[in-house]
């Protein structure tokens, strides 16, 4: 493995038992396999369900995966047990969605951010009150606010008293789980020059899941896009915006919001439904909603092939996209 790349998935799969009886086995994830360079911010985009939040959660073993291997910095983590897996902890930790959620209400913002010292036996090896001290003050917040409880806390600060313990441990890289989609337009923004900064000061790697392309756009430097379980392509972020392959990109792209006239294509509405998970396409899981589909698309599943340098695609006409 390179030394440019942090953590590698190779053919990952994740699946669910379906509710209900009956029920098929639902494939979150199915059979993804990229590469996530150090220093770098990966994107992932994709309609909701797609599997990229499960993806984000099986690359730190938060959800166990069914088949596949991940690796970090060359060392197979898929099968960590154990105080093995507890150290693996220290290096990738992730960012919530939702802050209210994810922050213990029956505990102050100092105990918040003590316990990940505890959990790892470090209380006694460092001055942990100046540790919480510095995490605050990088992530923008004043000492006052550690004797505060979360529900004290406007959704901006309980997101950066997030982003505080996840860092809390000087890990390589940090999931970002839609880490700003639950807050004010004004708030995303400063969350997201904190996020830039930090990654900047402290050498960090993001995995950053989000369903809104700008926000993809202005903090990514590769970007994935998934459909139905499957990564369907990945590029340099100018190169996909200015050159998308698969249909679906062209799709999801055409939906964002552009200012000026002269600047916006044409809308692309796509036909159908998102079929179920539990009961995929026979073929290319896009062929039953993609405009362009061929009898081919129907009948033969296609593999995710570089069809420019760093640009990979899984459709059997990108060769003939635009």
């Amino acid at each position: 493995m390179s030394e440019d790349v942090l953590m590698r998935a190779v053919d990952l799969k994740v699946y669910f038992k379906g509710e209900g009886r009956g029920a098929g086995i639902v494939r979150a994830v199915d059979g993804v396999s990229l590469d996530i360079l150090r220093g770098e911010t990966l994107g992932i985009v994709g309609e909701s369900g797609c599997g990229k939040s499960t993806l984000g959660r099986t690359l730190l073993r938060l959800q166990e995966p069914v088949a596949g291997s991940i690796f970090l910095e060359g060392r197979d983590i898929s099968r960590l047990r154990g105080a093995a897996l507890k150290q693996m902890r220290r290096e990738a930790q992730i960012v919530f969605q939702d802050p209210s959620a994810c922050l213990n209400p029956r505990r102050t913002v100092r105990q918040i951010l003590r316990e990940p010292f505890g959990i790892h036996g470090m209380e006694g090896t460092m001055d942990v009150d100046a540790r919480i001290c510095e995490l605050l003050r990088l992530v923008g917040l004043d000492e006052y606010l550690l004797s505060r409880y979360p529900h004290e806390l406007s959704g901006g600060q309980k997101q950066r008293i997030g982003i505080a313990r996840a860092l809390a441990l000087e890990p390589k890289i940090v999931v970002c789980d839609e880490a700003v989609s639950a807050l004010d337009v004004s708030v995303q923004a400063q969350v997201l020059n904190l996020l830039q900064e930090l990654k900047e000061k402290l050498h960090l790697t993001y995995f950053f899941i989000s369903h809104n392309l700008n926000v993809v756009y202005q903090v990514s430097d590769r970007v994935g896009v998934m459909y139905l379980g499957k990564l369907v392509e990945l590029a340099d972020c100018a190169q996909l915006y200015e050159k998308r392959c698969h249909p679906y990109t062209e799709a999801l792209l055409s939906a964002v919001p552009r200012v000026g006239a002269g600047e916006r294509g044409e809308r692309i509405h796509l036909a159908g439904e998102v079929p179920d998970p539990a009961n995929p396409p026979s073929g290319c899981r896009f062929h039953t909603r993609c405009p362009k589909a061929c009898e081919k698309c129907r009948v033969s599943e296609p593999v995710l092939t570089e069809v420019e340098p760093g640009h990979f695609v899984a459709c059997h006409l990108a060769g003939d996209a635009t």
